[in-house]
């Protein structure tokens, strides 16, 4: 079991080294294109901190841990709602901006009814069990290429002096930092996936558990230091649009690409953290429009944030260990 733990830490430092490297790179190769912060959050930084998961998924689908996949994908979205907004709020107040009112959080709210409907197959179709199925995942994913088709389409660029130009990252520079970080994410995706399986049956915990958590939090660090470093900067258009970004991301290309490989299993408990990311995302919205200030998020919203993911947390660990 210790070198199983070892072999997690691990690769979860390869995965927010990698994701960070690849954040870097990415995103002065898109201000050298003139694409704004906004749209930088949404796409780039986001794409980058959903890496992880991604590659998480899909080797998790590869080595037939697929339990792991759904569970992933659930936590690290309700975590990128609770924790890390929660985190970044605290820091200092985010400014929403009106396209994630209108558009990103009702994109978030639409997929996880989806997904709902995906992964109840025993109500909907009286199967025996239900699971996203290749199907499924093929959905998911030309959802996610109608959303960057429209996202891009629609993209205003910002214009730039010569002068500012040359103080960006050199693109040799910039592609050497993402590709080191593509590798970084690949390796520390695979002894993620084989750490967390050891620990999980070491231990008698169920793996929907360990991914609902313990993989899931790992692979959103690169979305809470993106987003900590973008609230304490003032760049709340970064920090909400990667955490709107990364959560559109997970449930389309990331769940889509590992169902398409293996299906994905949805054990009995997942209506229940199903029901949390809605709420999540409810209350995400509620923050925005609601208060003395109209589309800002709170300090003291933050701390409801906080605490609404630690006591799921604890009552989730309780009842997995009863």
């Amino acid at each position: 079991m210790f070198m199983d733990l070892l072999l997690l830490i691990i690769g979860l430092a390869f995965l927010v080294k990698g994701a960070d490297f690849l954040i870097d790179g990415a995103s002065s190769l898109a201000k050298r294109f003139g694409v704004p912060q906004f749209v930088i959050g949404l796409t780039i930084v986001a794409f980058g901190t959903s890496l992880p998961e991604l590659t998480v998924n899909i080797t998790a689908s590869l080595k037939d841990a697929s339990e792991i996949s759904l569970g992933n994908v659930i936590g690290s979205n309700i975590a990128n709602i609770l924790l890390i907004l929660g985190v970044a709020s605290l820091i200092k107040p985010l400014t929403v901006h009106t396209t994630f009112v209108k558009k990103e959080i009702p994109v978030n709210f639409f997929l996880t009814l989806t997904l709902i409907a995906m992964a109840n197959d025993k109500f909907l179709n009286n199967s025996t069990d239900s699971a996203i199925s290749r199907g499924d995942g093929l959905v998911l994913m030309i959802t996610f290429i109608g959303y960057m088709y429209f996202l891009i389409a629609y993209l205003e660029r910002n214009h730039f002096s010569p002068d500012e130009v040359e103080g960006f990252m050199h693109p040799l520079k910039a592609i050497f930092l993402s590709v080191l970080g593509l590798i970084g994410l690949t390796l520390g995706a695979d002894w993620t996936v084989d750490g967390a399986v050891g620990v999980a049956r070491a231990l008698g915990v169920s793996e929907a558990i360990i991914g609902l958590f313990m993989v899931a939090i790992g692979t959103s660090l690169p979305e809470l230091f993106a987003s900590a470093v973008s609230a304490y900067k003032g760049n709340s258009d970064i920090a909400l649009g990667n955490v709107a970004g990364s959560n559109i991301f997970n449930l389309t290309l990331v769940l889509g690409s590992s169902s398409i490989i293996n299906e994905v299993p949805v054990p009995d408990r997942a209506n229940i953290d199903f029901g949390v990311l809605f709420i999540a995302t409810l209350m995400l919205l509620l923050s925005a429009v609601v208060g003395n200030r109209r589309y800002v998020i709170d300090r003291w919203e933050g701390i409801i944030f906080l605490f609404s993911y630690f006591v799921y947390a604890i009552v989730s660990w309780y009842f997995e260990l009863i």
